[in-house]
């Protein structure tokens, strides 16, 4: 019986990646020395991979950024504005490739747009087309890399991004309208021709079609069946694994089983309610790749559950026409579990990283062929149920409060147009000027918290590090001529872990990286129990920072579906729960800095549309709950207390009522990388309430200049009425550098002042 997995992560246990790219973008580091750490990262991975008893390792899962980028970059799908990128050696492939996916700050050229995968917390690079598109074959590091593989003497299993997944995720930047689907037979010969490499090196190659547990475009569906006849007949002797995962196939489940593939992967965590349809349907030549083990989240796999859905497969279609895995790519999880020195040793017990999940995925391959595991089966019964009666997980004051709620708890006193009125007295311009929360935060600041956290330095050292950080910002901002200032958030490390680590109902870890963008990795805290906030955990950060100034100050808070979205959820309960449960937490924060009179509170949803169920069906019902978990948040401030919110990467044209539904007096939002598409929604919906479209990029160390932005605000003044427009970056500065923000924000302010001149 086949055990794999359908992806690792890349970033190494100790984020050995990450700091080699930094290093190679500052041009401390050489193209040979990042390409060296790659390869060792890879064939450290592939080892753990063999060495849990997996069949197969994955081959073209690692990436020096993003693997959608990857796929677009092989196949020639390169933007016009970077035509004269060269990817010859390896030294210019590296350069090059860094240029498409954070711009070419020497000659001014933005970088490609990036958003959520699927309804993760990955961000991808999207692909661009246009009628002067012309796909070629380039970069064709997933044959090197499975060679290398072959050559080291692993069994290797390429992975692919499907050409019906790629086009779906792909846009149009014609400037009159153009299909990109009539890009689909030139991609499919260039996918042809990788193929039948492939199908010479190994016997399967996984090619993935997420999309078909989304919303497949119609000509994806209408053209399926001839790609994926090709695609065989391309591969030769190598079989095709069309892999889908994040949801049940449903009304895609026809189309999928009848590609012709060999075999088919499903996500048996996320799309367990489908497995029945499909056992009943799968044609007698289709092997069934079973995804149970939990790719996403850190929870040990129950071996029991586990192993009564593989014997329902196994008794329907027998051991040689199954296999075991993850239920996606773990890419999505951290690294080794072992390395967890510190965490309480209860709570480890109930969990698992990506090195613990390949090993259930051939434990469970296993016990179910009838070799003995036993140990290992009693070992992991023991951990689910020690964890699912332990009196650490269940708060009985949390539960009597959840069910007190009523319905006056979500609402504000009254409507945005009165509290417009009682919140004049802010004394705000025309297009006022603001920051999304964080300033960068520089190597002191890390260390100083670092300090502090392994007790070198006293709370005073601590506390007056930080006050003089907020100081300097604070001053900074009144110099660039901000209306409406921020303290930085020196303190915090993350903008989810700072707060988790002050509630109630979570635990963290010192490893648990997962890889979020780039070089961008983040450590979700996990949460395992009842969440509750015992005491205020910013209201004299903004105290002090109000103190200073007689501007504004805004208090930043972190919304309930984001530290939702952003951590690792527990599973034994409903995600629409535990975001009340966080709702009425941070609602308690919300009360406390309007109290120590803060007039400006923000509430960041970044993860808002990243919580979206992956099929539009279910949107509906998921936006429900989770606008009623902010409004509950911040539904007890007076009129006079305005509330932002703040939101990335989402499809505003999908859930604008829904966001127009959070009652935000004003929300902020990335769109300078799409340069305002996103407000094309506001053109047939008029929303009621005041909005800043971001027009600076700061997910790329480019400085935008004045007439730039100033260009980006009069397509928004074109759309949302002036009075209602605010001028503000994309997101946080946190990872940016002085030496870029204020010449940013000084182009920023400027290009407000000129704004206000031409209104």
């Amino acid at each position: 019986m086949k055990t794999f997995v359908p992806g690792f992560p890349r970033m190494g246990l100790h984020r050995e990646l990450k700091f080699a790219m930094e290093s190679f973008w500052k041009g401390t580091a050489s193209a040979s020395e990042l390409l060296q750490l790659a390869k060792e990262l890879r064939l450290r991975h592939w080892n753990i991979q063999k060495e849990a008893g997996l069949s197969t390792v994955a081959t073209g899962d690692f990436s020096f950024y993003d693997h959608v980028l990857d796929t677009a970059v092989m196949f020639g799908l390169i933007p016009e504005r970077f035509s004269d990128l060269s990817f010859d050696s390896p030294e210019t492939r590296l350069t090059s490739y860094y240029k498409l996916a954070r711009g070419d700050q020497q000659k001014g050229i933005p970088a490609m747009e990036m958003t959520k995968w699927f309804n993760t917390n990955y961000h991808y690079i999207v692909p661009e087309i246009c009628e002067k598109t012309q796909p070629k074959l380039s970069c064709l590091d997933i044959i090197n890399q499975t060679q290398e593989a072959l050559d080291a003497g692993y069994t290797p299993r390429p992975v692919l991004v499907g050409p019906i997944t790629l086009l779906a995720l792909s846009k149009s930047v014609s400037e009159e309208p153009y299909d990109i689907w009539n890009q689909l037979w030139p991609l499919v010969a260039l996918y042809e021709k990788v193929l039948a490499e492939l199908g010479t090196l190994c016997e399967w190659i996984q090619i993935d079609e997420p999309i078909l547990c989304s919303d497949i475009p119609e000509a994806g569906k209408q053209n399926f069946q001839a790609v994926y006849q090709r695609l065989i007949a391309a591969a030769g002797n190598g079989k095709l694994l069309l892999t889908t995962y994040f949801d049940a196939l449903d009304e895609n489940r026809d189309l999928a089983l009848s590609s012709g593939c060999a075999g088919i992967h499903l996500d048996l965590v996320r799309g367990a309610s489908a497995l029945d349809a499909i056992l009943d349907a799968i044609p007698d030549s289709m092997v069934l790749s079973a995804g149970v083990v939990e790719g996403r989240n850190i929870w040990k796999n129950d071996f029991q559950k586990s192993l009564d859905t593989l014997n329902k497969i196994k008794g329907k279609l027998g051991e040689d026409r199954m296999m075991v895995a993850a239920s996606c790519s773990l890419l999505h999880s951290p690294v080794d579990l072992s390395e967890e020195t510190a965490l309480d040793e209860t709570l480890k017990s109930w969990m698992s990283f990506a090195v613990q999940k390949c090993s259930e995925v051939q434990i469970l391959a296993d016990l179910l062929s009838g070799k003995p595991r036993e140990a290992e089966f009693e070992a992991n019964q023991k951990a689910i149920h020690s964890r699912r009666e332990s009196t650490r997980v269940h708060n009985p004051e949390v539960s009597a409060r959840m069910a007190g709620i009523s319905e006056d708890a979500f609402h504000r006193a009254h409507a945005y147009p009165i509290r417009k009125q009682a919140q004049a007295d802010l004394n705000l311009p025309l297009f006022p000027t603001t920051t999304i929360g964080s300033f960068p935060q520089t190597d002191a600041i890390r260390k100083t918290r670092m300090a502090f956290r392994k007790k070198n330095i006293s709370e005073q050292e601590y506390t007056e590090f930080m006050q003089n950080e907020i100081r300097m910002v604070v001053s900074r901002q009144e110099e660039l001529g901000l209306d409406v200032l921020v303290h930085g958030e020196p303190e915090r490390n993350d903008m989810v872990e700072y707060f988790g680590q002050q509630l109630s109902g979570f635990c963290f870890t010192q490893n648990g990286w997962v890889q979020s963008y780039g070089s961008r990795c983040v450590k979700p805290p996990v949460i395992f129990g009842d969440v509750s906030r015992p005491r205020p955990m910013t209201v004299e950060w903004s105290r002090f920072a109000q103190s200073l100034t007689n501007k504004p100050m805004k208090g930043m808070l972190t919304g309930p579906i984001t530290i939702l979205c952003w951590s690792f959820v527990r599973d034994d309960m409903e995600r629409s729960e535990v975001a009340k449960q966080i709702a009425l937490a941070m609602r308690d924060e919300v009360s406390d800095l309007e109290k120590a009179g803060i007039r400006i509170i923000q509430i960041d949803e970044a993860a808002l549309s990243e919580g979206m169920p992956v099929k539009t069906r279910d949107h509906e019902a998921y936006l429900k709950w989770a606008v009623e978990a902010f409004r509950l948040t911040m539904a007890c401030v007076q009129d006079s207390t305005q509330i932002h919110t703040h939101m990335c990467y989402s499809e505003f044209n999908k859930i604008i009522t829904a966001i127009a539904a959070m009652d935000a007096d004003v929300i902020s939002i990335e769109s300078s990388r799409s340069r305002m598409e996103l407000l094309d929604c506001f053109v047939q919906y008029e929303y009621p309430n005041e909005i800043g479209p971001g027009v600076y990029d700061i997910h790329s160390p480019r400085i935008p200049s004045q007439e730039e932005m100033v260009g980006l605000l009069r397509i928004a003044a074109s759309v949302i009425p002036k009075e209602r427009l605010w001028v503000n970056p994309d997101c946080g500065l946190k990872t940016r550098h002085w030496e870029e923000v204020i010449p940013s924000l000084t182009n920023m302010v400027a290009a407000a002042k000129q704004i206000r001149e031409e209104a």
